[in-house]
């Protein structure tokens, strides 16, 4: 590594990437792209990492092949997969969480917490609202759609004592175990449980990641790609085939990630079309939606950032904002407002019980709902950690990992709280067809219970088809910087590729089994990538080690 450096402002400004103020870069050889192929294909160009894009793309064709031609074989296979995976691997996957989260929380109260990403003298990109809404942005997605009100029920549901529905058949996933027959008890248990899968460990999971892309892009000034976040313990190797597959599984994982969320928001949307307008429900409405969206999603790639995601980001926000405002509203207000506070208590006490990886007599609660999420987080984790990552230039690392954690599980906690606490109270009072209802079903009963059920019921359709469209329009840039081996404006017709990709996939799952198979999908991608983040917060605290620090008021 060579001396800390200054690095003139005005360079800053023209160039993000640049440093500003003392950092301690690393000294490579390596030129970001070297190892592209470059060419043209009639009007279009292409700029993509030779192995990186070979192998995973040829992979992804295969899967998606398979999954189409062997549809009878696929649907036996991805259900084996996940229930062996989540049976024998839940106590790595609970075990490698409770580890992201320790380690986020001693960043910030060492010395290593001032650092400052982009260097010493860097000034943050967005000022605090800003930030923490794109923050806020990011923890809203098709999952909080589609679980808001299913997870809080089906847990309420079992530990009560009662009967879960999972797709018509019965599940019982009592966390902690079943609250025998009390109410209070059960409702507690339920969103103690929700809450503990949508706040602190998925997003210490995104801010580990996001915080070495940052720190060694911004700082060290290696390309923006999960490989660099290596480069203290493999050197160059870093540059050759480790490296490789360390991209190649952050690709897989991705875009498996992806694809699960894209499946789910398809089954709910045709799920609410059914409810309102009686369409048909099933594969072959779920199929047209992936494939109708995913060409929505091609003509925001076309667009480009600033007119299709930013755009469709802001209509999402506004529309999320007004539903979780009317639910405030005309439901029981002051008991949503007070039980956001119960809950986070609750949450709380629990914690230490719910993230406990061994000797657990809840297997199906750990194996059945937290294994699947752990892995589906992780998966997750390239497309949301290098969003985080380069919107948050400028931030000392304590400053960056208290707003990470903090500011979006709180966002999550209270989206969870207003819906699940809405559906536990209509189903306190007799409400049946709720815990009857199909998981993505369950949104359009609770709403059925409120004023305007039919306006709110397809804004609620509409928020799941934005959402689908921008995950899928960022999701394609992410996994095309890295199959670009870290060049951040690679051609458009490479993100068209992936893109078309994603869809692809998902609809290979819809019809290989359907959720079971996305979330086979989720777990497997996801498992290869929990060892690669394991190694990550090891490369990631050296790398700060080497780093020049801020005033401690800095």
């Amino acid at each position: 590594m060579s001396e800390n450096k200054d690095i003139d402002e005005s360079q800053a400004e023209k160039d993000p990437m640049i440093p500003d103020g003392e950092v301690n870069p690393i000294d490579t050889d390596y030129k970001v792209g070297q190892d592209n192929v470059v060419m043209k294909v009639g009007p279009f160009g292409l700029d993509f990492h030779n192995r990186v894009f070979a192998v995973s793309g040829l992979a992804i064709i295969a899967f998606v092949l398979f999954s189409l031609i062997f549809q009878e074989q696929a649907e036996p296979l991805f259900s084996g997969l996940r229930g062996w995976l989540t049976s024998n691997l839940d106590w790595f996957f609970l075990s490698a969480a409770n580890i992201f989260v320790v380690v986020a929380l001693v960043l910030i109260f060492t010395p290593l917490g001032r650092v400052r990403i982009g260097g010493t003298e860097a000034k943050p990109d967005f000022s605090y609202l800003g930030w923490f809404s794109m923050l806020f942005a990011a923890g809203m997605g098709i999952g909080l759609m589609f679980y808001g009100v299913s997870e809080p029920i089906s847990h309420f549901s079992s530990s009560l004592g009662g009967i879960s529905m999972e797709n018509g058949v019965r599940t019982d996933w009592a966390p902690l175990g079943a609250a025998g027959g009390n109410e209070a008890a059960a409702r507690e248990l339920g969103m103690a449980a929700t809450i503990f899968h949508w706040a602190l460990h998925p997003w210490a999971i995104y801010a580990i990641l996001a915080l070495g892309l940052a720190i060694f892009s911004f700082n060290k000034g290696l390309p923006l790609t999960v490989r660099s976040i290596f480069y203290p313990i493999l050197k160059e190797r870093v540059w050759g085939w480790p490296g490789h597959i360390i991209d190649t599984i952050a690709i897989l994982a991705t875009l498996f990630g992806l694809a699960t969320s894209l499946g789910l928001g398809a089954s709910q949307a045709a799920a609410g079309l059914n409810f309102l307008f009686d369409l048909p429900k099933g594969e072959t409405t779920e199929v047209l939606l992936v494939m109708g969206i995913t060409a929505i999603a091609l003509i925001s790639v076309l667009a480009g950032l600033e007119s299709g995601v930013q755009r469709l980001s802001q209509i999402n926000m506004t529309l999320a904002a007004l539903l979780l405002l009317f639910v405030i509203i005309v439901g029981p207000t002051l008991a949503i407002i007070t039980g956001f506070g119960e809950n986070l208590v609750n949450y709380v006490t629990n914690l230490p019980a719910l993230s406990n990886p061994v000797g657990r007599e809840d297997l199906n609660f750990t194996q059945g709902w937290t294994s699947f999420y752990w892995a589906w987080w992780i998966a997750w984790s390239p497309f949301v950690g290098m969003f985080i990552a380069r919107v948050s230039r400028g931030r000392t690392v304590r400053e960056f990992l208290v707003s990470v954690l903090l500011v979006p599980s709180l966002a999550c906690v209270f989206w969870m709280s207003v819906f699940g606490n809405i559906a536990i109270e209509q189903v306190i009072n007799g409400a049946q067809d709720l815990v009857d209802a199909d998981l993505s079903l369950k949104l359009f009963v609770m709403l059925e219970q409120l004023p305007w059920a039919s306006v709110t019921s397809f804004i609620g359709i509409i928020l799941v088809i934005v959402f689908f469209v921008t995950s899928s329009d960022s999701g394609s840039l992410v996994i095309d910087t890295i199959s670009a081996g870290g060049k951040v404006e690679a051609p458009v017709p490479q993100r068209v590729f992936w893109c078309t990709f994603e869809g692809l996939v998902a609809i290979a799952l819809i019809l290989g089994g359907g959720l079971v198979a996305l979330q086979a999908m989720a777990v497997s991608a996801g498992l290869p990538f929990t060892i690669v983040l394991l190694a990550a917060c090891v490369a990631v605290i050296q790398g700060l080690r080497s780093e020049p620090r801020v005033g401690k008021n800095g």
